[in-house]
């Protein structure tokens, strides 16, 4: 191929390290003011009263809002969640009331002056907890909520989804293994920590219309949210996403933009802005949800799997709208990439007073991958069979069958496995060069399909101009992983130009077409495809008034370096500029009008799983597999951890962009490192204690393994030259394949992240 398969650099590099690209916060408008928030100081709370009288009296104070003031609940799966609590808070951090000032300043002192009487309720502290009979409830209301049909709150508990697999016969596959085992997982929240804090400002015009700027990953999906909220026809609000500086689930759904847009309906048309400090970012924005996780499995001597039964609890915070839909994605993935005959799996979110769960780099896969891949290699040494050999026998192969009941006709997980056996040196012994230090190596597989609807779109427009450049229109953001790049190589490849010929457009609702969520690792499945047929859609336009042209049929024409060429008589040929507002003809009369291109894309033939079972036979568009292995070094005398090398290779389809999915690959195993070794948000009685990167820890350069980065490409039937997501599935198997690492480094399991320097040496102590 002539530009997919080739090292394209960024369409957005140059700005981005010049500082050019403007993001939200770097906006200024004429005669903007400033918000800020009064936050909750409990978990768990009745509002009594909310007392403004001395802040509105502070001069520069234009206004505040108060929950009671705008009551509507919003949520894309499940309404359960208002921008300002109302009749109580349910975690602590929680707005209870938002001040509009012409500072700043102003604004946080007038939220000092904001007194609140609450009357403190018992607090829900953990996921095991709130499924208690006895729990006190989080949202007792619960049966008044509206959810998509897909979902199962319990009405009268703290139960917001309880997603079951039903597969085979369980008790007749304990019966029948020769070993049955049981272990305990926990897997601490954590924050997504983005370098860019969340930002958003809203303006209200004179005609009612209202414009939002929002550093999100879905604007169409802000969009609706924020007009079932703030009832506001859809063609009133236009949501601009101008660039995102990191997202990773965190800004897939609406956080502050539903606090400033109350506001700035009371300001006479003034902006109203508001950045979320670090501190908020820590506690106000999506966390990733924790997890409690149990696996009894049932094995036969030979290594295969017969049974396993999963319990998955969610720690899914005060709201889970988005965590209902995390916790049935790892209700259909509960047995890893494994071909498992019985199985029976409960994934269950709960609601606590923590702070709200949402979306996280991976959607649940890799907590539950966290426990899968550990008590894999626990269920190898109890039979005494090789950590590699039992993911043979077991992991899913070309016709093998998922824990829904889907057969595959593509997987190479099994090629996935040998190269990173291979790359790693798998059964090489290596020994430190320091006798107070240990070296061992890990393995672990990974898996992700997308988590979306069965119905869900992605559109795009294709304008070609004048001197046969190209306008891109989309709405999928480049949150970092540089979709612009790869869907503009899609488009340079249909219609032979090159990528410096293309301009992308995204995130402006008015402006760019339709386009689902950038969530889920299906950019460049989804959108890809939609663009593609965009791009085939001006293509088929081209080769229609060429064929007039050039009087040649269009089936012996082709698009190359900008015209569209015979096949047969290279010389002659027509420029795509000279047809991109149509033909002329001799009597000067002219036909079609300017090149536009459309294109939709559903993915085809998904189908909603059994709600009673949780079987289906195309419950996903695809999944991606992969493998990662990992050499550490620990030292003895400290219990410190130091990951030397990863060996990572993924089915992808096809590699559009070499360098860039490298880069994909390379973050996401650091950010798997990171959940690994450091990162946990440390919650007491509701309270975040670490909201800093002083006491929450992230990898720094130091930390930065040696990396083999390696992909297979088994084309998928249905994506853009074969192409599925790689952005989540790749940083799956980080933290099992160092937690696995370690026990065969010290004979030590670790069965809770962060696998910390106190953790190992308590361990070795016992």
């Amino acid at each position: 191929m002539e530009f997919v398969g080739k090292s394209v650099n960024r369409v957005d590099g140059i700005k981005k390290v010049t500082g050019s690209l403007k993001y939200v916060d770097d906006i200024k408008m004429h005669g903007m003011l400033y918000a800020a928030v009064k936050r909750s100081i409990y978990p768990h709370a009745k509002i009594i009263n909310i007392d403004i009288t001395k802040a509105k009296k502070l001069k520069g104070v234009v206004d505040i809002v108060i929950g009671k003031d705008f009551p509507k609940r919003v949520g894309l799966y499940l309404e359960d969640k208002t921008f300002l609590a109302v009749d109580k808070v349910r975690y602590r951090g929680e707005g209870v009331a938002a001040v509009v000032a012409k500072t700043e300043e102003l604004a946080h002192k007038a939220v000092d002056l904001i007194e609140v009487e609450y009357e403190e309720l018992p607090a829900v502290t953990s996921g095991v907890e709130g499924l208690k009979e006895d729990a006190p409830l989080v949202h007792p209301d619960l049966d008044k909520y509206k959810w998509a049909p897909i979902f199962f709150p319990k009405e009268g508990t703290n139960i917001s989804n309880h997603y079951k697999l039903r597969k085979g016969n369980i008790d007749k596959g304990f019966e029948n293994a020769d070993i049955v085992i049981e272990n305990d997982f926990y897997i601490p929240h954590v924050q997504h920590v983005p370098i860019e804090n969340h930002s958003a400002i809203a303006k209200m015009d004179a005609e009612g219309f209202l414009t939002v700027w929002a550093s999100c990953q879905s604007p169409f999906a802000v969009r609706q949210a924020l007009s079932v909220a703030f009832d506001i026809p859809l063609n009133k609000l236009r949501v601009i996403s101008p660039a995102v500086g990191g997202g990773f689930g965190g800004k897939a759904g609406t956080t502050l933009e539903g606090i400033v847009i109350p506001l700035a309906m009371r300001t006479n048309g003034k902006p109203v802005k508001l950045t979320y400090s670090r501190e908020d970012e820590f506690v106000n924005s999506f966390v990733r949800q924790g997890l409690h996780a149990r696996i009894k499995t049932g094995a036969k001597k030979d290594g295969k799997i017969v049974a396993v039964k999963n319990e998955f609890i969610w720690d899914g915070g005060a709201y889970t709208e988005y965590g209902v839909n995390i916790a049935k994605a790892a209700g259909y993935a509960s047995t890893g990439p494994y071909d498992i005959e019985n199985v029976h799996s409960d994934s269950i979110c709960v609601y606590t007073n923590h702070p709200v769960g949402g979306p996280f780099r991976g959607f649940g896969m890799c907590e539950i991958h966290f426990a899968i891949e550990q008590n894999m290699d626990i269920v190898a040494d109890k039979l005494n069979i090789d950590k590699v050999k039992i993911r043979k026998i077991n992991g899913l192969k070309p016709g093998g069958v998922t824990a829904t009941g889907e057969q595959l006709d593509v997987c190479g997980l099994q090629e996935c496995l040998d190269e990173v056996v291979k790359d790693i040196e798998y059964y090489k012994k290596e020994e430190s060069n320091e006798p107070n230090k240990v070296r061992a190596k890990g393995i672990a597989f990974g898996f992700k399909a997308p988590s979306m609807p069965n119905n869900v779109a992605s559109s795009a427009i294709i304008k070609i101009n004048e001197d046969g450049t190209l306008h891109l229109l989309t709405s999928a953001q480049d949150i970092g992983q540089g979709s612009d790049t790869v869907l503009t190589q899609i488009a340079s490849e249909i219609l032979s130009i090159p990528p410096e010929k293309i301009t992308i457009k995204t995130g402006d609702t008015d402006h760019t077409p339709y386009e689902w969520q950038t969530v889920a690792s299906r950019i460049t499945y989804c959108a890809g495809n939609a663009i593609k047929l965009a791009c085939e859609d001006a293509k088929n336009q081209l080769l229609e008034l060429a064929q007039i042209k050039l009087g040649i049929y269009k089936r012996d024409l082709e698009l190359k370096d900008g015209n569209i060429v015979s096949k047969i008589y290279p010389d002659k040929k027509v420029s795509i500029s000279e047809l991109s507002l149509g033909l002329s003809m001799p009597d000067g009369s002219g036909i079609h009008g300017p090149i536009i291109g459309r294109g939709s894309f559903i993915p085809p033939n998904i189908r909603d799983a059994d709600k009673l079972t949780g079987l289906g036979d195309k419950p996903v568009a695809f999944w991606t597999f992969g493998c990662q292995g990992v050499e550490i070094e620990v030292d003895i005398e400290t219990g410190k951890i130091k990951v030397l090398n990863v060996a990572s290779c993924f089915d992808v389809g096809k590699v559009i962009n070499p360098k860039l999915i490298e880069g994909q690959v390379e973050g996401a195993i650091v950010q798997g490192l990171g959940t690994a070794l450091f990162e946990e948000l440390i919650l007491k009685d509701g309270k975040v204690l670490n909201p800093n990167f002083v006491d929450y820890k992230i990898p720094t350069f130091d930390d930065m393994p040696k990396m083999i980065i390696k992909f297979v490409e088994n084309a998928e039937e249905t994506g853009p030259f074969g192409a599925r997501g790689i952005g989540e599935p790749s940083m799956v198997p980080a933290a099992p394949a160092i937690a696995n690492a370690v026990y065969n480094a010290l004979g030590i399991r670790i069965n809770s992240l962060p696998i910390t320097s106190e953790k190992i040496l308590k361990a070795l102590k016992k």
